[in-house]
């Protein structure tokens, strides 16, 4: 993703920090970079406190340069870290406050009011796309290793790329092996993975299955919320059988 993703999204909201744009012009800055992106989009935005636009006499929104900045970094780390909307919120709350929290989940960071050209970098290169040789170079494992990885199910290309997660997938498969653990050896957590992916798509069907925008951002809000949930309820059952290893 070239750093032109960053873009504002028209000279109005440039040409004055303190100047607003209509939610009409803020999406035709958007749309190129994010399609998908809405007006009820950006209101549900609104709705769980990411951005606060001005308002008009009339009650129309108005949205500044920080509003805009706000939106993209928002819907970017919803693209590509698939951050839940609270853990974004938290981080842009404490830049509000004046805090200087070091990093998102992640290792991105942000610096007050601006969406920096780190952003952009980190941003590309969490969305490109992998053959399995460059995703082995990028893991330090054996190509050998990736194969197994998709012979068992543990990562899959889409017309023979590999993304992020993949890449993640294979760094701690790689670090399992040293221990014994092999590819598998690691079958059920595919397995459990689509177990609880079942899990949530049924907790969100009635949301997700209606046609308006809005109602399709909160269930997939509501399925990271749920899967976060989940990783740590199973992190809390496998640290507690661990712990009373030393009891």
């Amino acid at each position: 993703m070239p750093a032109s993703h960053l873009r504002r999204p028209s000279d109005a909201v440039t040409g004055h920090p303190g100047a607003g744009v209509s939610i009409g012009e803020v999406l035709r800055g958007l749309t190129e970079d994010f399609p998908r992106v809405s007006a009820s989009k950006i209101r549900f935005l609104e709705e769980k406190g990411l951005i606060s636009p001005q308002r008009t006499r009339a009650g129309y929104r108005k949205y500044t340069v920080h509003d805009v900045e706000r939106l993209r970094f928002v819907l970017s780390l919803q693209r590509d870290q698939y951050l839940p909307l609270k853990v974004i919120k938290d981080y842009v709350d404490a830049i509000d406050r004046g805090e200087r929290p070091e990093s998102l989940p992640g290792g991105l960071t942000l610096s007050p009011r601006v969406v920096s050209d780190q952003l952009s970098r980190e941003l590309s290169a969490r969305s490109r796309s992998m053959s399995a040789e460059t995703l082995a170079a990028e893991a330090g494992a054996p190509l050998r290793l990736i194969e197994d990885l998709v012979s068992f199910g543990l990562i899959s290309a889409v017309e023979n790329r590999f993304d992020e997660h993949a890449l993640k997938v294979a760094v701690a498969c790689l670090q399992l092996e040293a221990h014994g653990i092999e590819p598998r050896h690691l079958r059920p957590f595919r397995a459990a993975a689509d177990r609880e992916l079942g899990l949530v798509e049924r907790a969100v069907a009635p949301a997700a299955s209606r046609r308006d925008v809005a109602s399709k951002a909160r269930a997939a809000e509501t399925a990271r919320e749920i899967s976060e949930l989940c990783l740590d309820l199973h992190g809390a059952l496998v640290h507690g059988h661990i712990a009373r290893m030393d009891s």
